[in-house]
């Protein structure tokens, strides 16, 4: 499996707080060289946020060498236009980035989220009740903790394929272009998506380099507007998909009917929702909006500003809500082409099984519990591993020794320490006397 998280060998201390923020346990600090199991990853950030020696990064395209090829065409997530205190309407810098010589595809993506929007709705309209709440797919990361950790909820995530792929795709059959497009990308996670599309073969986004990057160059080149300049009237609603919440409004806009929806940002609460839905307890909610970044997608780890900030300016932005006739009309039109759905299933990502032989797997089982019922259970993170449940495993595949936890080494230590002294006060029987007496 793949993932875009980028390891620095050379800067990592082994201080392991990336080790003990990580919520799928995918990475390990083994005789002083980290790494990151792929199988494991959901490429949420949180290692990154941790790490303050810049051991790990985001893999991300070069931007430079992107710009030099030829003329860039850019699907920009709604995050980037939350970065700039000096561009406060997105038609802003719209024309800022088409100034620059960029083909920004927002045409396209303002009416994929507004496809996502509706077909979201129907899907909640059509699902009969037993079978709510419905689970939002536009953050990957959730999408991925889902089949890892809660994969009997697959079946509640709804089968809508990326807002900003899609935006891609009504581009490509409009202007039947094979031009390379890039996307602007808030995380490693919407890296990720493009590399390894989930629920399709092919993702039409051929390369992803963070917002931060791009915002950055921007505010490098210093553009300004010409006074009096007319801008494209937009209605703004994709762009609020940004911070928690948006999302759900924008799928109210399009229900005929009053939903009970839940939005929740970053990892704990998305995990602590995932296991109250797993239990059975939100029986009255209609949909649910998840974000593994806090605040949203505008929390996420690539960036440029605040996510504070960038949360007030979304608050401030002029946005349109109603849905005007022409809106259904043209939403409709692109819901009846029908290639906003997923055309393959979400599956699981099971862990990696202990032996592919059934016999032997269910012995390395049971010693895996003979070893872990050994270990302090305290999940340190001193061995290199982020639990003691992980070390056991490690263990028993052959990755490391019991010696590897300080505790059972002290003990070891200690032991021999015993045995030393014991020997040093013995004697060759030859000298010995007996009742104590030489």
């Amino acid at each position: 499996m793949l993932h875009s998280v980028k390891i620095s060998r050379e800067a990592c201390q082994g201080c392991v707080n990336c080790i003990r923020v990580c919520p799928a346990e995918a990475i390990r600090i083994v005789d002083g060289e980290i790494s990151i199991i792929g199988e494991l990853c959901i490429d949420c950030g949180e290692c990154l946020r941790s790490c303050h020696r810049q051991a790990l990064g985001i893999e991300e395209d070069d931007w430079n060498r992107l710009k030099e090829t030829s003329r860039v065409s850019l699907v920009p997530d709604p995050v980037f236009f939350s970065q700039f205190s000096h561009y406060m309407n997105p038609s802003q810098l719209e024309e800022v980035l088409c100034s620059l010589d960029f083909n920004v595809l927002i045409d396209e993506v303002e009416e994929a989220f507004d496809l996502c929007a509706y077909a979201s709705a129907q899907m909640i309209a059509r699902t009969p009740s037993s079978s709510l709440p419905l689970i939002s797919c536009y953050c990957p990361s959730v999408l991925r903790l889902i089949q890892s950790r809660f994969p009997e909820l697959l079946s509640r995530v709804v089968h809508i394929c990326s807002p900003l792929e899609l935006g891609a795709d009504l581009w490509r059959m409009r202007t039947n272009s094979s031009v390379p497009v890039t996307l602007l990308a808030p995380c490693s996670s919407k890296i990720t998506m493009i590399k390894e599309p989930q629920g399709r073969e092919r993702s039409p986004i051929d390369h992803a380099v963070t917002v931060r990057r791009v915002a950055r160059s921007i505010m490098a080149s210093n553009v300004s507007l010409g006074a009096g300049q007319a801008l494209k009237e937009r209605n703004n609603r994709w762009v609020q998909w940004a911070r928690r919440g948006g999302e759900a409004r924008h799928i109210q806009a399009f229900s005929e009917k009053k939903l009970t929806m839940l939005a929740v940002s970053g990892m704990r609460n998305t995990i602590d929702v995932l296991q109250e839905l797993e239990l059975g307890r939100l029986r009255s909610v209609d949909f649910i909006e998840c974000r593994v970044c806090d605040t949203g997608c505008v929390g996420g780890i690539g960036t440029a500003d605040s996510r504070f900030l960038a949360n007030l300016r979304l608050n401030n932005m002029e946005t349109r809500w109603n849905i005007t006739p022409k809106d259904l009309r043209r939403v409709e039109e692109l819901y009846a082409m029908d290639f906003w759905s997923i055309t393959k299933e979400y599956l699981p990502r099971p862990r990696l099984p202990l032996s592919d032989n059934v016999a032997d797997a269910m012995v390395k089982l049971q010693q895996m519990k003979e070893i872990y019922s050994g270990l302090p259970h305290i999940d340190c993170g001193s061995c290199g591993r982020p639990s003691c449940q992980a070390m056991a495993e490690e263990i028993v595949r052959g990755h490391g020794s019991v010696t590897d936890c300080i505790f059972k080494l002290r003990e070891g230590i200690a032991s021999l320490a015993n045995k030393i002294v014991i020997l040093s006060e013995s004697q060759p029987q030859t000298l010995k006397r007996k009742g104590g007496a030489n």
